[in-house]
């Protein structure tokens, strides 16, 4: 199912598409179905809701018009975010375009040494949730940066959770698939990071962390690390990539992070950006105005406006 929170008549509510993406099953409009009462719900319920929602699908209590509804991130709260950086290419591609930032010559991403540890665990931090917006909604560009910047990614989130799990167990704790665009203050980033902490405002402002459009339940995607990885700017193609080239995989953090450390239901995990997935990379930045647009196979097209604050 590809699940969705909406805005209709000045509510908030849940449904899932139905085949062509032009309508919605309308889930919270359905009488007797308390455990859709917003998406964390649903996520909580797990095998028993999704068989719940599944039915409602086959007789929808209501739908509505895709176009007439204002769609929100998936999961407007999640519970808990995490980025992770599993993609070697653009670690490296980063890393050498960096010293442009501050007026020096690219580096070749070749001869770039990166830490032992990158290989040995998959390295995150800690994001915003209370900065989630979706697919339609502006990225309002932070005041006191200059460098903005997109990031292509996708990410996964969690039902059920769970402590210990093993790699091998990893996959059932898949709940469902989405896009993600961790936009980032680039300038911002690299000053404050040179004090060995961080991102912080780098990452944290209203609007940074974008989700959706909808939310692909882990039955619908066969392969997750066989998806093509596309971003446009203002219609132009900036970058291309394919999920095949994660150094770690969603079963190896799900691992690393629920070491004696209890992963919830509703938790999101970010892969961190695709080879090639960003302005820093190409070394080019986005504009005010500029409309973003991050299309993964099979979990659809997020698109957003950024827009400068007077």
């Amino acid at each position: 199912m590809k699940l969705v929170t909406f805005e209709t008549a000045g509510a908030r509510h849940i449904g899932a598409l139905l085949p062509g993406e032009r309508e919605a099953v309308d889930f919270t409009a359905a009488d007797g179905a308390p455990i859709f009462r917003d998406m964390l719900a649903l996520i909580d319920g797990g095998a028993a809701a999704l068989d719940h929602a599944r039915r409602l699908l086959q007789k929808p209590p209501r739908t509505v018009a895709v176009d007439s509804i204002r769609l929100l991130a998936p999961v407007p709260e999640p519970r808990q975010m995490r980025d992770f950086l599993v993609f070697e290419k653009h670690l490296r591609n980063a890393r050498a375009n960096t010293p442009t930032l501050r007026g020096g010559a690219r580096l070749d991403p070749a001869t770039i040494e990166l830490p032992k540890v990158w290989y040995e665990q998959p390295i995150y931090y800690k994001c915003n949730r209370f900065s989630v917006i979706g697919t339609g909604q502006d990225i309002l560009w932070p005041r006191y940066s200059k460098l903005l910047d997109y990031e292509l990614e996708f990410g996964v989130f969690i039902s059920p959770g769970g402590k210990n799990i093993r790699r091998e167990d990893a996959r059932a704790h898949i709940f469902g698939f989405c896009i993600f665009n961790d936009v980032s203050a680039r300038d911002a980033q690299m000053r404050e990071m040179a004090g060995q902490l961080g991102p912080a405002k780098g990452k944290d402002f209203d609007t940074g962390n974008v989700m959706g459009p909808w939310l692909v339940t882990a039955d619908e995607v066969a392969d997750p690390y066989n998806l093509t990885m596309v971003a446009r700017i203002n219609g132009e193609e900036w970058s291309r990539g394919n999920s095949s080239t994660m150094h770690h995989k969603f079963e190896d953090i799900i691992a690393h992070v629920s070491a004696d450390e209890t992963l919830h239901a509703g938790e999101f995990l970010g892969s961190g950006t695709v080879g090639g997935g960003c302005g820093l990379e190409l070394g080019r930045f986005l504009k005010p105005g500029d409309v973003i647009e991050l299309e993964v196979e099979g979990l659809g097209v997020l698109r957003n406006r950024v827009v400068a604050q007077v």
